[in-house]
C-alpha cells in the first residue's frame, strides 16, 4: 500500500508488535522507524511523553501549541492512561506498556506500538507500527496522512533524545 513504510528494514516489518494483538486482519498496516544516536534509556522518556503532546506538526494537531522540548516529571505510563493530548484534549488510551521497551496505544480506532530496540553501539532503533480495521480506501488515505505526521513525530523524538542524552 502507498505510504505503508518509511525507514524500516524488511526484518523490522516481519517482527511482531504489541499492536498486532489488538486488531485481527487489519486493512491498514504501516511501519515507520528512525535510528537514534542515543541509548534506549534516553529515548524512552520522550516516547512516554507523547502523553502530553503529539510531537508532530504542532500547528496542525496541537492548535499551534509547541510540544514540550524538555522532559516533564511524569509517572511511568500505565495501561488505561491517556495515550496523547492534542489541541488541549486528552485522546486515546494506553493498552500495553513494557517500561523502556514499548508503548502501545489506541486512538480513533487505530492501534500503534512504539518499540525501542537497543543496538550494540549504544544507539536505538525507534520503531512504530500502526494497525487499523477499515475500508481499503480509508486505509490508503490514513496511511499517507500518517506517513507525513508519524515521520515528523519520530524525527522530533529522535532529535530531542539525541540532544538531551
Amino acid at each position: 500500500m502507498i505510504g505503508d513504510r518509511w525507514g524500516v528494514t524488511d526484518c523490522e516489518i516481519l517482527r511482531s508488535y504489541p499492536c498486532d494483538e489488538f486488531v485481527v486482519s487489519p486493512e491498514l498496516r504501516a511501519w515507520r522507524a528512525v535510528h537514534v544516536k542515543a541509548p534506549a534509556e534516553a529515548v524512552w522518556p520522550w516516547v512516554a511523553q507523547v502523553r502530553l503532546a503529539p510531537y508532530a506538526y504542532d500547528w496542525i494537531d496541537n492548535l499551534g501549541r509547541r510540544s514540550p522540548r524538555k522532559l516533564v516529571d511524569l509517572p511511568e505510563p500505565q495501561v488505561g492512561d491517556r495515550f496523547t493530548t492534542a489541541g488541549g484534549r486528552e485522546l486515546g488510551r494506553i493498552v500495553s506498556v513494557d517500561r523502556g521497551k514499548q508503548l502501545t496505544g489506541t486512538i480513533m480506532g487505530a492501534f500503534m506500538s512504539y518499540v525501542l530496540v537497543p543496538m550494540e553501539d549504544d544507539t536505538t532503533r525507534l520503531l512504530l507500527k500502526v494497525v487499523m480495521r477499515s475500508t481499503r480506501c480509508v486505509a490508503l488515505g490514513l496511511s499517507v496522512g500518517d506517513l507525513i505526521m508519524a515521520r515528523r513525530q519520530l524525527m522530533n523524538l529522535k532529535q530531542l533524545a539525541e540532544h538531551h542524552s
